[in-house]
């Protein structure tokens, strides 16, 4: 068994939750930071081996605590929403001090596809686009980079294909599951690059297991990019269900109970996009998952009405 210990946060998210899997697959020896180790998220990781450290971002005693013995640790911090706009780079300093106070070898964080470009985006200085969750990304991998880890590596995956099956699902496409209808303000041309979480965790596992493969790297990741008619097309194929697309105005989106934030970054992909190297991304020599592949193992996992 690999003896490195490694802490793991978002452990009973999506990404951090694929981590988990992947090192577990490894049988690496994980302990995870978690807000309540008796939720039912926490004490299923309990009953797969996972050792869980009672915590959280903002304190710094039980971060310390959580670093106790570990080696390496998996950064994920979520997105800065009203009131508290500083919650995530403040997370992100909060975690990278304790991993340095530590003495923590491996840091492996992830972020999203284009963090540090927001500047570029057309639109940026007329206040167009969420500042608050770009800068807040990019904000904290300039932390991760400046911090003098042995060894460091920012995973920045693309849009999540596990946004469309469940949980996720439930609330960002809430028409998928009652009437079989993706609604989005993206163009019938805008392609969407695509990741699943299940990849991010085996780039984050494979840094762990040989630190200086991806030292000191920004990692894009996706493994394809497509439009939503094709998305539609291949989980109704899954779903053996009729599932179809309405391009509409952002207005209209919410209005049929899509999240403003969601139409928002569709209206994104419009003008700018994850802009993701595919070809780059698959030269890393990890495979990544096609969203039909993914869509086969999620098989009975996609809700459609009708």
């Amino acid at each position: 068994m690999f003896k490195t210990l490694i802490l793991v946060t978002g452990g009973t998210g999506t990404q951090g939750g694929a981590v988990i899997d992947a090192l577990l697959a490894r049988q690496v020896p994980l302990r995870a930071l978690v807000r309540d180790p008796a939720s039912a998220a926490a004490q299923a990781l309990a009953a797969r081996g996972v050792e869980l450290a009672q915590g959280d971002f903002d304190d710094a005693s039980s971060l310390a605590a959580a670093m106790a013995g570990v080696d390496g640790v998996f950064s994920m911090q979520n997105p800065p929403l009203p009131p508290d706009l500083e919650a995530e780079l403040r997370a992100g300093r909060n975690l990278i001090d304790a991993a340095r106070a530590a003495g923590i070898d491996t840091f492996v964080h992830t972020s999203v596809a284009r963090a540090g470009d927001q500047r570029d985006f057309s639109g940026w200085t007329e206040g167009r686009w969420w500042r608050d969750y770009w800068d807040s990304k990019s904000g904290v991998n300039d932390m991760v980079r400046a911090a003098g880890f042995a060894h460091w590596v920012i995973l920045k995956p693309a849009y999540m294909m596990d946004n469309y099956v469940p949980p996720k699902a439930h609330w960002m496409y809430p028409t998928l599951e009652t009437s079989g209808e993706i609604v989005t303000a993206m163009r019938p041309d805008t392609q969407l690059d695509l990741i699943d979480a299940a990849d991010v965790g085996r780039f984050a596992a494979e840094a762990f297991m040989n630190p200086t493969r991806f030292q000191g790297q920004d990692i894009d990741l996706a493994a394809e990019a497509l439009t939503m008619t094709e998305i539609a097309d291949i989980i109704a194929q899954a779903a053996g269900k009729p599932v179809t697309v309405l391009h509409a105005t952002a207005e209209e989106g919410v209005a049929r109970g899509y999240s403003a934030g969601l139409m928002l970054s569709d209206q994104w992909c419009n003008v700018e996009g994850y802009k993701v190297d595919l070809a780059k991304a698959h030269s890393h020599g990890i495979t990544l998952t096609s969203f039909a592949d993914f869509a086969r193992r999620h098989v009975r996992s996609f809700l459609t009405g009708g």
